[in-house]
C-alpha cells in the first residue's frame, strides 16, 4: 500500500531571472540534497512569518548574490513527493543588481527559453517552463452545425483575439464534411501561428499533420504515444488515475475538470479549485482547468497550478 505524503506543506519561492539577451537562469541542485543534479529556478524555502516576496529577495541574495525587484506572479505549483508536499510560488523578476554567482557551490546556466524544456528538472519546476512558453488559453471549438462559414468566421475571430492553442471538436459532424472543414480550420490556425489538435481522431491528426486530444477512455487502450514528438498529444482527465495514465503515455499536457458547474452538465460533480490543486500534485504535466471557466479565470487558475483555462463557451466569440 502506498503511503500518503505528509499533510504539512513546504512552501518554496523561486524567481524567473532573465539577462539582457532574454536567457533564463537555472541553478543545479548540489550533491547531498533531494533531487541532486536536477536543474531548477533559483529560490528556496519560505520561513515562518515571512512573506513570499521577502523570502525570495533573501534567498536570491544568499544563493546567487543579487538584489532583485519582484514582479508579477507567474504560477504556484502544488506537488506531492514521496516524503513531502510542496507549494512552489514562482515570481517574475523585474530587475536585478549584482554579479550572479553560485554562493552555495551550485552550477548555474543561462538558458535560451526554447531550450528550457530540455533540462532535467524536479516535477514542480516543469509546469513553470510551460507557463513561460505555452498559451494560457486552450480553445475547444463548438460543433459547426450547418453553418460552416459562420463557424470558420468564429474561429477567425478567436484567433484574432489572441487564441494560440485550439482543439477542433465536432462530435456530431458528418466525417467526410468534418475532414474538409477541419483542413480549412487547420490552415486558418497555421496562418495565425496557433497550435492545433483534433479531438480523438488519431488518423485525422496524422492526415492533417496536427496534434490529437485524446478522450479519457482512449488512455487505457493506447500502449504508446500515438504521434511523433513534433506533434502535440493531450488528454481529457477527471481523476488521478487518468492524469497518471496521460503522463505515462507521454502526453504534452492535459485538461482537468470540471472545476465549476457547466450548462452542458447541470448537476454534475465538480472539483472546485482546491480539488483541482490536489489532483495537480500527482503529476508534473501542464494542466488546463476546464468547466464553467473563461479568460477572466486565468489568473486564479495559475494560483492553483494550472497552465491556464480550457473552454468552449468561455473562449468562443459571441455573435
Amino acid at each position: 500500500m502506498t503511503k500518503p505524503p505528509p499533510s504539512r506543506i513546504v512552501e518554496v519561492v523561486a524567481g524567473v531571472i532573465r539577462d539582457s539577451r532574454g536567457r533564463v537562469l537555472l541553478a543545479r541542485r548540489t550533491e547531498g540534497r533531494d533531487l541532486a543534479g536536477l536543474w531548477e529556478f533559483p529560490g528556496g524555502k519560505r520561513e515562518p512569518g515571512e512573506s513570499p516576496e521577502a523570502a525570495l529577495v533573501r534567498e536570491l541574495r544568499e544563493e546567487i548574490g543579487i538584489d532583485v525587484d519582484i514582479g508579477v506572479a507567474l504560477i504556484s505549483v502544488p506537488q506531492a513527493y514521496p516524503d513531502k508536499r510542496l507549494q512552489l510560488d514562482v515570481r517574475m523578476i523585474e530587475q536585478w543588481r549584482g554579479a550572479v554567482r553560485g554562493l552555495e557551490g551550485q552550477a548555474l546556466a543561462w538558458v535560451p527559453p526554447h531550450k528550457l524544456a530540455s533540462y532535467a528538472m524536479p516535477p514542480a519546476d516543469r509546469p513553470v517552463v510551460a507557463a513561460l512558453r505555452q498559451p494560457d488559453r486552450y480553445l475547444v471549438t463548438p460543433g459547426p452545425g450547418e453553418d460552416a462559414a459562420g463557424w470558420l468566421a468564429g474561429l477567425q475571430r478567436a484567433l484574432a483575439a489572441g487564441i494560440r492553442r485550439v482543439q477542433l471538436r465536432a462530435p456530431q459532424a458528418d466525417p467526410a464534411r468534418w475532414r474538409s472543414l477541419a483542413a480549412e480550420a487547420v490552415a486558418a490556425c497555421r496562418r495565425a501561428g496557433a497550435e492545433v489538435l483534433v479531438n480523438a481522431d488519431i488518423d485525422l491528426a496524422r492526415q492533417l499533420g496536427v496534434g490529437v486530444h485524446l478522450r479519457a477512455a482512449q488512455l487505457a487502450s493506447l500502449q504508446q504515444r500515438p504521434l511523433p514528438p513534433e506533434l502535440p498529444v493531450a488528454a481529457s482527465c477527471h481523476d488521478v488515475d487518468e492524469l497518471r495514465a496521460a503522463q505515462a503515455l507521454g502526453c504534452d499536457f492535459a485538461v482537468l475538470g470540471s472545476v465549476k458547474p457547466t450548462a452542458s452538465h447541470p448537476g454534475a460533480a465538480t472539483l472546485g479549485w482546491l480539488g483541482f490543486a490536489r489532483l495537480r500534485e500527482a503529476v508534473s504535466l501542464p494542466l488546463y482547468a476546464i468547466g464553467g471557466l473563461g479568460a477572466g479565470d486565468v489568473a486564479q487558475s495559475r494560483r492553483h497550478g494550472a497552465q491556464g483555462i480550457a473552454a468552449i463557451r468561455g473562449l468562443w466569440p459571441s455573435g
